[in-house]
């Protein structure tokens, strides 16, 4: 008897460690670590969603808010979802479903916003009732204000205003899918990521109309319906005919539009609209269409005049305005300009007499970017910052004081060590409505995330929460950085390498090159796994490294270092890419005889570039919606960067990927969605015409109906996709 207990208990300790083991070594999928899969949820750091209310903070869960406690970080319920629901007299088919999107548009007083779909009511949750509504319903592209409580609103493509009192205006007639109001502009550039801009009072509205009837219609096909139908979308190509756009102001007390006189809208772009704070006078960036030329203009709001112009930039190559002007809160006759003027993006003061601006001072300065201006101090007159000061991965906030220029870290400031896994981290924060606090949502490669607020004039810190890294239990790859010198033998350049959990330097491993590679975007940052893709682990657990380099022409490194690749797109970047594969095989673990690579978008161009460039280096690629030839792509994107194929076709030829299709060697899959907008699926299809007349053997895979990345599960899919095809060819 007691043989066998002794036997059972050692039978039941084995499997307990045969568990442990198993629960510490468990495998990543798809589901887990792709943004459609379906357990994706549940691998990501945990996060607080809060907002400001005043200076009081307001944690929003699906079924409660939370009042923070900004000294101590405790919570105290404010209302629960049933019981807004009571208070607003809602039933099961108008009840508010979720608190993530509340609103808290009045300091000091008890109301909060809610929008249930077919109306929107704020709720009284001291006196425990609904106080007012206006209906919702059918309304796109919305944009309420807080002040007047009055919301513009597109319907059946025109635009439409309804008042606090719940009397709807309609201000336009004409609209169309050919007459666009009340929209982003522009093809999303230059800033633009909405068509309404309300007075900081709600009385007036500013609002884009953009004609585009004159742009040709690129056919693109539904085939959801019984016989396919034409979807066809407006594309201005590089050096073709583009859309024009005017600006309208809405006076919500006269009930009339005036346009701004800004003459014949041809080859000019509209941009980075402000109001002044009397809502007097409105002030927009106009930028040339050859972008090497922009002015700061103001226009009278009354009759729609130009007042004048307060400031002109001009470079050689182009100009790139991303931010409108900010009037400072306590002194409505300064501002502050963003420009990268003096080769990094600085903030600049200037001073208005009557219709002239005076500059007073570079207020920052430095081999670094500002990324963000997230508001003022009122009390302490500083600016609140996000910048690259401390390193160019690293996103920090300071407070810059106004009159002096001097900058006050106010988050931990970490220093970023490459050579360790500890490096620093990045920032992204939320400001109250005076300034005084801040709510910094930071990471690093080793921290998942953690929630602090900050009391700006001081410094001071309350850790509010920290996420528990969701990964624990899994086989969790190997993440580092490093620095490399770019092909101009000065720059640095910054890399990020994810290797197998069980990586053993003795032996050799298949290699893939993740890129991106163009203006915009960096993809190596201070954030938890040096931001690394969900798709890069996967492949590593399968065996793989996975190694990506931000090259010259990417962002947030200051002018020189993205105009180094202008008129010339994709040549400059692969030869820093190249540097990243000279690195690569100088170590002994890499497997220089199954080199990969892979990207999207401007990284598919970077893909199929590198394949058909360097065809005896990279045995196997994936492109996804890559770019072929620039004469394709949009004209605002691709002019800033190309100028016009007809100024520049040796620039346009140079970087063509059509000649390059008879030097195709490896494996390359070409994958797009059908329906895609950005990169018209002309690129893909080109390109395959090109290498059947040469004999080349891409192979191609299409997404039916899909746009330019393939959404919700599908992006599992196309994963799945991606790996099997390096698993097919390059293990």
């Amino acid at each position: 008897m007691k043989t066998n207990r002794v036997r059972i208990l050692l039978m039941a300790f084995l499997a307990n460690i045969a568990l442990m083991t198993t629960a510490q070594n468990k495998l990543f999928t798809l589901e887990d670590l792709n943004f459609g899969g379906t357990n994706y949820r549940n691998m990501i750091p945990e996060n607080r969603y809060a907002t400001w209310w005043g200076d009081e903070l307001v944690r929003q869960d699906a079924d409660k808010c939370t009042l923070i406690d900004k000294a101590s970080g405790k919570e105290k319920t404010l209302f629960t979802l049933d019981a807004l629901n009571r208070w607003a007299g809602t039933d099961d088919q108008t009840k508010v479903r979720s608190l993530y999107y509340t609103l808290f548009p009045y300091a000091g007083k008890p109301l909060v916003l809610v929008d249930n779909g077919k109306e929107r009511m704020l709720i009284d949750f001291k006196s425990k009732k609904r106080v007012w509504r206006q209906s919702s319903a059918d309304e796109q592209h919305a944009e309420w204000n807080a002040a007047s409580r009055a919301v513009a609103f597109v319907r059946n493509d025109n635009l439409f205003v309804t008042d606090a009192a719940g009397k709807t205006h309609q201000l336009t007639t004409d609209g169309s899918r050919e007459i666009v109001y009340a929209q982003s502009v522009h093809r999303d550039e230059f800033g633009i990521y909405k068509g309404t801009f309300w007075s900081s009072d709600g009385s007036k509205l500013a609002f884009y109309r953009m004609d585009q009837s004159m742009v040709t219609d690129y056919p693109l096909v539904d085939i959801d319906t019984r016989i396919a139908t034409a979807a066809p979308t407006k594309y201005p190509m590089a050096g073709e005919t583009t859309h024009k756009v005017s600006v309208g102001i809405y006076d919500m007390k006269s009930g009339k539009t005036v346009y701004l006189q800004t003459g014949d809208p041809t080859d000019r772009y509209f941009t980075n609209i402000s109001w002044a704070p009397d809502a007097k006078t409105i002030y927009l960036i106009e930028i040339n269409r050859d972008q090497n030329v922009y002015t700061l203009d103001a226009y009278s709001v009354t009759d729609g005049r130009k007042i004048a112009t307060l400031y002109t930039e001009k470079h050689e190559k182009y100009v790139h305005p991303l931010n409108p002007i900010t009037f400072l809160p306590w002194d409505s006759s300064r501002f502050i300009l963003q420009t990268e003027r003096d080769g990094y993006n600085h903030l600049y003061l200037f001073s208005l007499k009557g219709n002239e601006a005076k500059e007073e001072r570079q207020l920052t300065q430095g081999a670094w970017v500002v990324l963000d201006l997230l508001g003022f101090n009122t009390k302490t007159k500083s600016a609140i910052i996000l910048s690259t000061e401390r390193n160019p991965i690293q996103n920090n906030v300071y407070a810059v004081n106004v009159e002096t220029g001097k900058r006050v870290l106010l988050d931990n400031g970490e220093g970023c060590h490459l050579a360790t896994r500890g490096a620093g981290g990045s920032h992204a924060a939320a400001l109250s409505a005076s300034g005084a606090y801040l709510y910094d949502v930071y990471s690093s490669p080793e921290v998942p995330r953690q929630i602090n607020i900050v009391a700006t004039a001081t410094g001071k810190t309350v850790e509010y929460f920290a996420a528990k890294d969701p990964w624990i239990g899994y086989q969790v790859p190997q993440f580092s950085s490093g620095v490399l010198k770019a092909a101009d033998g000065v720059t640095d350049l910054y890399y990020r390498m994810v290797k197998p959990a069980d990586f053993d330097p003795s032996k050799k491993y298949p290699t893939v090159i993740y890129v991106y590679g163009g203006p915009g975007t960096r993809n190596v940052e201070a954030r938890w796994h040096f931001m690394s893709r969900g798709w890069e682990p996967y492949m590593a657990q399968k065996g793989y490294i996975v190694f990506i380099l931000d090259n010259r022409g990417s962002s947030d490194r200051g002018r020189a270092f993205e105009q180094a690749t202008f008129r010339h797109l994709g040549i400059e970047e692969m030869k820093d890419q190249m540097k990243g594969v000279e690195y690569l095989k100088s170590l002994p673990y890499v497997d220089s005889t199954r080199l990969g690579v892979h990207g999207w978008s401007f990284g598919g161009f970077m893909t199929t570039n590198l394949m058909t460039t360097y065809p005896d280096v990279f045995k196997v690629g994936v492109a996804g919606g890559p770019v072929v030839d620039w004469k394709w792509y949009e004209a605002m994107y691709g002019e800033r960067y190309m100028d016009t194929p007809q100024s520049n076709p040796e620039g346009y030829a140079e970087s063509s990927l059509m000649p390059k299709a008879k030097n195709l060697k490896g494996k390359l899959q070409i994958i797009t969605g059908m329906n895609d907008p950005v990169v018209v699926p002309q690129h893909c299809l080109s390109f395959l015409k090109a290498c059947i007349e040469a004999g080349t053997q891409p192979d191609f895979f299409v997404y039916p109906g899909e746009p330019h990345n393939m959404r919700g599960h599908q992006s599992v899919h196309l994963h799945e996709r991606i790996t099997q095809y390096f698993e097919d060819y390059l293990k």
